[in-house]
């Protein structure tokens, strides 16, 4: 069983930056694809940025510019670095990753850290 743990989050003023960890229990080179998705109230889940294995990232439009994916290899760590935070940004963000079976790709999520912008 694959366990993330996120950390990071916490109250921010709005233009401010937060930078949000995702520990995983094991190797994430074995992980095809890791993430960060958000959940605001009254919201669905929403992908926020995304990077695979091979270390290609991609982002929503809402965050282009402002929002950074990045990971540690050698610390099985996933980073998300969010700058010029807006109120839009309040939410539950939640770390993913696929690892790869026999039967397809399995996600794995972990137990989601609050982020909210907020002066």
């Amino acid at each position: 069983q694959v366990q993330l743990v996120e950390s990071g989050g916490g109250l921010v003023q709005p233009g401010g930056s937060l930078r949000l960890s995702c520990v995983v229990s094991e190797d994430i080179l074995r992980m095809t694809l890791m993430g960060w998705y958000r959940q605001a109230p009254g919201k669905q889940r929403e992908m926020v940025a995304g990077i695979t294995r091979g270390g290609t990232s991609n982002y929503a439009d809402s965050v282009k510019g402002r929002f950074t994916i990045s990971r540690d290899n050698a610390k099985n760590t996933v980073y998300l670095q969010m700058n010029s935070l807006d109120p839009e940004d309040t939410a539950v963000y939640y770390c993913n990753a696929d690892v790869p079976t026999a039967l397809g790709p399995r996600r794995y999520w972990g137990q989601g850290t609050q982020v909210t912008v907020s002066s």
